[in-house]
């Protein structure tokens, strides 16, 4: 099978994935367990790669999983969208935390990655690098000037 049973029928656990994705949505991060997280990130990654398609077909879908919420739908399409729009995957991270005092279950933070700006980076790379080819540039002349 490609997937986790969960300790449970199919029908809960695809309605506790759907919850838990939609939380995932709404507030960007949940605390949960390793497998559930590890699971649950599968069907986030697949709401917003078709939040970033944006057509009828993928909303419907989308709509369908996660139990006609338009509120999630709508921060899915509108926000989330366009947060990632640059980003070919890996929307999610999973931060490790202790075990649950109870079952000694691994708990973990899933949450959405932050984008981090890309231009600002790609300012600072090419200024660095011509920088090195000046310095290098100067040394070569002192060299031909000697």
């Amino acid at each position: 099978m490609a997937y986790r049973k969960l300790g449970v029928d199919n029908k809960h656990r695809r309605s506790m994935l759907a919850t838990q994705t939609k939380q995932v949505v709404m507030n960007e991060s949940i605390t949960t367990t390793e497998t559930r997280a590890k699971e649950t990130r599968k069907f986030v990654e697949k709401m917003i790669t078709y939040a970033k398609k944006g057509d009828l077909v993928s909303r419907r879908k989308a709509l369908a999983f996660l139990h006609n919420d338009k509120k999630v739908v709508d921060k899915l399409f509108n926000d989330l969208a366009k947060r990632y729009e640059n980003r070919k995957g890996g929307y999610t991270q999973i931060l490790k935390l202790s075990e649950r005092r109870g079952d000694d279950a691994l708990m973990v933070i899933l949450k959405l990655v932050e984008e981090e700006k890309p231009a600002a980076k790609e300012e600072k790379k090419p200024a660095k690098k011509a920088a090195k080819k000046e310095t290098k540039e100067e040394a070569k002349e002192e060299k031909t000037e000697e």
